[in-house]
């Protein structure tokens, strides 16, 4: 964070007495919420409306995140945007490149809590490069806690959105991540075998919600294996 208020000193202390006008300012818009709730749907939804009004736009996302595909932002429906995948943010503009990072008018980042150098990338792109930020990530981990810098760049927002998911065990608005295993680091990267949505009071009835769990994947299991065994006795049907 010093980085980028000394950055930012020296270029108010740059302008003073020059002749040049000052690059328009940029935004920083953020997304959060738990998992499932549309976090990644609608950073892709604003991102390409930003280039279907003619702007130049760029997706990043952590290379730690590998669900769906290496080189594409993807959400939990299957929709895709290409994007780079880096393990942190400095390494864009020279990845990038200087004359392409000029030209760019939107960048939006994906899975936003796994960055380190999240607030002084924000805060260099939007007040010294004019970029508009828009970024999508978990306001919390599966203890209810800060995860990453995510919450750290709400100061800086122009505009802060908070999405809601469906509690999987009531149907009730979820702001929660429940974590379904025993595991224990903060980094876990999963979809829906690890991870769901809950209500408040299914996140501190922990115990329901694991139950609850066991019932689906057991339930889903024995139609796996029911359709199965319809189809193999279709087949020896047919065949005799």
């Amino acid at each position: 964070m010093a980085s980028c208020k000394s950055s930012i000193a020296l270029n108010l202390t740059d302008r003073v007495g020059s002749s040049h006008p000052p690059r328009v300012s940029g935004e920083i818009h953020v997304i959060i919420g738990p998992m499932f709730a549309g976090k990644t749907t609608s950073l892709l939804r604003r991102i390409r409306s930003e280039r279907n009004n003619g702007r130049n736009v760029a997706m990043i996302k952590s290379s730690k995140d590998t669900r769906y595909a290496i080189d594409s932002v993807v959400t939990h429906d299957g929709v895709k945007f290409p994007c780079w995948a880096l393990p942190d943010l400095t390494s864009f503009r020279h990845n990038v490149g200087e004359d392409a990072y000029e030209k760019l008018d939107v960048i939006g980042i994906d899975e936003a809590q796994f960055f380190e150098d999240l607030y002084d990338f924000c805060c260099k792109a939007a007040d010294n490069d004019g970029k508009t930020v828009i970024l999508s990530g978990l306001d919390g981990d599966y203890l209810r806690k800060s995860f990453g810098s995510v919450l750290d760049i709400i100061p800086l927002a122009d505009t802060v959105t908070k999405l809601t998911a469906r509690c999987e065990v009531c149907g009730k608005k979820a702001f929660f991540t429940f974590r379904k295993t025993a595991a224990t680091q903060t980094e876990l990267i999963g979809g829906a075998d690890l991870y769901m949505p809950v209500c408040r009071q299914h996140y501190v009835n922990g115990q329901t919600v694991v139950e609850t769990s066991r019932i689906v994947l057991e339930s889903t299991s024995v139609r796996h294996q029911t359709t199965q065994l319809s189809c193999l006795e279709a087949a020896t049907a047919a065949a005799a």
